[in-house]
């Protein structure tokens, strides 16, 4: 992927595979993780982890398997990372991002969270 001023990395090419997601959070100067492992805001550990770090965290899900569904969810985060960018660079903070599906609408596509108002999910510290 590649949008304009900004550095993507992934995870194999700066050599983190294979460490714990939450070894990793906030290292490097990144400023937004993408991940499709949606179980990170069920773990106590890494929602810790997450919050510590100050990253906005971007998750999506992909519904389909194999290469169909990668395309799916390829286009849907392709789709509504321009915008979710746009918004994330005006945040007064961290913020928890949940791209939903391929929709033309930015309501549809994604929804941003302010983890201080609406925690996501129990073992969200507080």
């Amino acid at each position: 992927m590649s949008f304009p001023g900004i550095r993507v990395d992934h995870i194999t090419k700066i050599k983190w595979a294979g460490k714990k997601d939450y070894s990793v959070l906030g290292e490097a100067g990144y400023d937004v993780i993408i991940t499709k492992d949606r179980n990170q805001l069920s773990d106590p550990r890494e929602c810790d982890a997450i919050k510590r770090s100050g990253l906005h965290h971007v998750r999506y899900r992909q519904r389909q398997e194999g290469a169909y569904g990668l395309g799916l969810a390829l286009g849907a985060i392709i789709s509504a990372m321009p915008k979710v960018m746009e918004d994330l660079e005006t945040s007064s903070g961290q913020r928890l991002v949940r791209i939903v599906a391929l929709d033309p609408t930015p309501a549809r596509r994604f929804a941003i969270t302010d983890p201080r108002r609406d925690p996501p999910s129990p073992y969200w510290p507080r």
